[in-house]
């Protein structure tokens, strides 16, 4: 079996004091795909980060394989120090990786690689960090929330990447589809510490469940045997001194790893305020249009939705489904038709758009609006502290401010400040975004057991499959239609997914292909005339590569498998790391080699026309 390619061992990390790895490992294997779970701040993207070499742990190992090639996604990249998205992407690749590429991933992602850095949207410079990521295909890629401010295309065309690249993969997710279309084995970071399973992230729920249920079960045994000692040092009969003293220690050691136990983070205590039920009919449209331009965002679209039902909006980046969202609940007026809201609608929203939170603003002025250390849930008060802690907020973060939360945190702030106010109708924008696994499991029972209306915008296709009763899907051209169930119901029904937005450079690209196809074909410019054949020193590499080709091969072969020996980098690690620099110098020469002969075949075939 082959070495890692790249290995962190008992990486421990304190930040202000406290711990927040106290022994992590990670192991990564040629071709591993693994997820890196864990609650918000267990410090997966901490340990992303030292795995990546920027930043250093405390105490701990970390080694990568010599002449191989690491990238890493971060959540939020910075493209200041360059001119176009196309600059920092190309900045990105190294000699002999495709110089195209980087400009086919952004026109993929809807970039033209000519954007300003400056002008960029936080989710525009995410995916040009994730066309500069991916352009190397290097030996391991370390992404840190991929498919966030991805639509639902390009998130199903990451998938398939990847799935297509042989770079060994570490990701961090929350979104539980694309986490078990592409792993195959799971660390969970929990409590400082690290756990393998080397099954997919679909079995990571049954086994973290199985493992915490053992801990518990080892936890109580070890009250019950604290509990005996504790007896036997009261009344059992009395042993050599030297014994008696034995015990004793044994029975400090005992409380001492009673006490330093840490059990597992809560769970937070999601409950929306209820208002008094709204009337049977929620909202009615009927045949309502909106056009910016020549550009048909919403046509003719009619819909009953009735008090109780849970819909979804699915469509790409820039179909208009905000603008949809906005004319049914009456925000904005459509072009023609009508829609007609219920009675007694008390409407609440949570945009996810967090700029709209004030960096400066202190987590507990954001609950209680300024107004003092109370928090006001409907017709009952609460204070601060105890709101926070239901939302998992320590007291001490209290006067913490907003910029300086995880993205995670904010999620959950902007939570717990739009669940305070009553509501019979709940507008959901993207509200999955950075949650972890379990908020997100109480998210969706909060929707389950919700009395009201809730219309929900989102990419995650697991959260539509658990909590949709209807998803409203973009057709293109302004059509939307309306299917019954959640995200894979409709893709039964509809035959295929959510389809990429034609870009206007694309539809321009169409229409002027159209325009030379009626104008009729123009006649070509001409062209220098070619070489009639390969001068020698070409034939004579055409001849010979193969043979230097496989001469390379074999060299590989042999130190591949003196590479295989597992206890290698132990026995010797200067050997080890030797042979890495020469596998590595070897691979890229043979790789020239191929490209050398490739281009010198491709040139004699068109020679010979």
């Amino acid at each position: 079996m082959a070495p890692p390619l790249l290995i962190l061992r008992d990486i421990q990390l304190t930040f202000g004091g406290t711990p927040l790895l106290t022994g992590a490992d990670l192991s990564v294997s040629e071709g591993e795909r693994l997820c890196l779970v864990g609650r918000n701040g267990s410090g997966k993207s901490t340990l992303l980060k030292i795995a990546a070499g920027i930043v250093e742990a405390d105490k701990g190992e970390r080694f990568f394989q010599p002449g191989r090639t690491i990238r890493y996604l971060p959540q939020e990249p910075d493209l200041s120090a360059y001119a176009t998205t196309l600059d920092y992407v190309n900045e990105g690749l190294a000699p002999g990786d495709d110089p195209y590429r980087g400009q086919y991933l952004l026109d993929v992602l809807g970039l033209t690689g000519k954007e300003d850095p400056k002008a960029l949207s936080g989710g525009e410079a995410r995916r040009a960090a994730l066309a500069r990521t991916l352009a190397p295909e290097p030996d391991v890629l370390l992404l840190d929330e991929p498919t966030n401010h991805l639509d639902l295309p390009a998130i199903e065309w990451l998938e398939s990447e990847l799935k297509s690249l042989k770079s060994a993969m570490v990701i961090i997710s929350h979104d539980r589809r694309f986490l078990e279309n592409l792993s195959r084995a799971t660390v969970w970071i929990d409590r400082g510490q690290s756990r393998r399973m080397d099954r997919s992230f679909a079995h990571f729920e049954e086994w973290r469940d199985q493992v915490l249920e053992q801990e518990e079960l080892d936890h109580q045994k070890l009250a019950a045997k604290i509990k005996r000692e504790e007896h036997w040092m009261t009344y059992g009969v009395t042993a050599r001194r030297k014994r008696n003293m034995r015990r004793v220690r044994e029975l400090s050691d005992l409380r001492k790893q009673y006490r330093d136990h840490r059990g597992p983070q809560g769970t937070a205590k999601l409950s929306a305020t209820d208002a008094e039920a709204s009337g049977k009919l929620v909202i009615e449209a009927k045949s309502i249009t909106k056009t910016y331009g020549e550009r048909s965002i919403v046509g003719g679209f009619s819909s009953r939705i009735q008090r109780g039902d849970r819909v979804g909006f699915v469509g790409a980046n820039g179909a208009g489904k905000t603008t949809l969202l906005k004319m049914l609940t009456g925000e904005l007026e459509p072009d023609t038709g009508s829609v007609r809201l219920g009675t007694n609608l008390e409407m609440v929203t949570l945009d996810q758009k967090r700029e709209n939170l004030d960096p400066n603003d202190t987590l507990s002025s954001v609950l209680t609006g300024g107004r003092g250390d109370t928090v006001v849930i409907g017709e009952e008060t609460k204070h601060v502290i105890g709101y926070m802690k239901d939302f998992l907020f320590s007291p001490e973060q209290a006067r913490t401010p907003v910029g300086v939360l995880s993205g995670g945190e904010r999620a959950r702030l902007m939570l717990a400040r739009a669940l305070a106010n009553k509501s019979n109708l709940m507008v959901l924008d993207e509200p999955t975004n950075d949650l972890d696994l379990e908020t997100l499991d109480l998210l969706q029972e909060l929707l389950a057991d919700y009395p009201g209306t809730a219309l929900i915008v989102s990419h995650d296709r697991d959260f539509l499959d658990r909590v949709a009763t209807s998803v409203i899907v973009s057709e293109g051209d302004g059509k939307w239609q309306e299917y019954a169930g959640g995200y894979s119901d409709m893709l039964a029904q509809r035959g295929e997914g959510v389809t990429a937005r034609k870009t206007e450079k694309a539809e321009k690209q169409a229409a002027l292909k159209r325009k030379d196809g009626l104008a009729g074909e123009k006649p070509a410019a001409a062209k220098p005339a070619a070489k009639s054949k390969l001068s020698f020193t070409q034939q004579h590499l055409l001849k010979t590569l193969p043979k230097t080709i496989e001469d390379i091969e074999k060299k590989l072969a042999k130190l591949q498998g003196e590479m295989n020996d597992p206890s290698l980098y132990t026995k010797n690690p200067d050997k080890f790391a030797k042979l890495s620099a020469e596998i590595a110098k070897l691979t890229e020469e043979k790789h020239a080699a191929e490209e050398q002969w490739l281009e010198l075949e491709m040139l004699k075939e068109e020679m010979e026309g």
